[in-house]
């Protein structure tokens, strides 16, 4: 189940499953989703996390966008940073950069979790000034400490802020600390809290994608642009 998310990401930097998303849609653009086990849906069936929860909101809304699901259980806004040139291969229209969940559970520096964020959104627009960028917002449990927690929590709203990309307030809003929505581990989300943050997600991203609509088709390779 780990791997899912790596060969789908190796099948789509290799030209696989170009075509129509769902139906008869035609593909507009890729969003990317650069992520760690809760994007991987680790403990869940692929089909039950929230990227493909996503997939299937985009294909009912008929716009025409393929998710990529980009998630590393394990990984940390450093392997992000470090992942995020090879996605930049391949074309994309909108990237969630929902990491850092894994640097709070490990205690590293909000600092250095800061600086790995805003250099992502660097990297993106220096290589692919067009891409739409949304940050997921991660909290860190009360066990961590109030300043931990704090200053944790606020790097979010800064980078946002700070590099103009769209904010999801808390990816796990309704899910984290609530037994019933998560795994025993009480880490990872159930399939009903992979649904509740493709909620969250979709309070930001649908609008996003609605506002890209009338922009006009573009090649999946990127070879022809056209703007209505």
């Amino acid at each position: 189940m780990r791997a899912l998310p790596v060969l789908l990401m190796m099948g789509w930097l290799g030209g696989v499953g170009v075509g129509p998303v769902w139906g008869d849609t035609p593909v507009k653009g890729t969003l990317v989703i650069l992520g760690d086990s809760l994007a991987a849906g680790y403990g869940v069936e692929p089909e039950q996390a929230f990227p493909a929860l996503l997939q299937r909101r985009i294909a009912a809304a008929g716009l025409g966008f393929e998710v990529v699901n980009a998630g590393v259980s394990g990984d940390t806004t450093a392997g992000g940073l470090r992942r995020v040139g090879w996605l930049l291969r391949r074309p994309m229209e909108v990237l969630v950069i929902a990491l850092g969940g894994n640097d709070g559970l490990r205690g590293l520096a909000p600092a250095a979790t800061r600086s790995n964020l805003v250099a992502m959104i660097e990297t993106v627009r220096m290589r692919q000034p067009g891409v739409r960028i949304v940050v997921a917002g991660m909290q860190m449990p009360p066990n961590m400490g109030e300043d931990y927690t704090r200053t944790f929590r606020d790097v979010y709203p800064w980078v946002a802020r700070e590099k103009h990309v769209a904010l999801i307030p808390h990816l796990l809003e309704g899910v984290g600390g609530r037994p019933e929505m998560n795994l025993p581990d009480l880490i990872h989300p159930t399939p009903e809290g992979h649904e509740r943050m493709a909620e969250n997600v979709w309070e930001v991203l649908g609008p996003l994608l609605e506002g890209l609509r009338g922009r006009g088709q573009e090649t999946v390779d990127g070879s022809t642009r056209t703007r209505s």
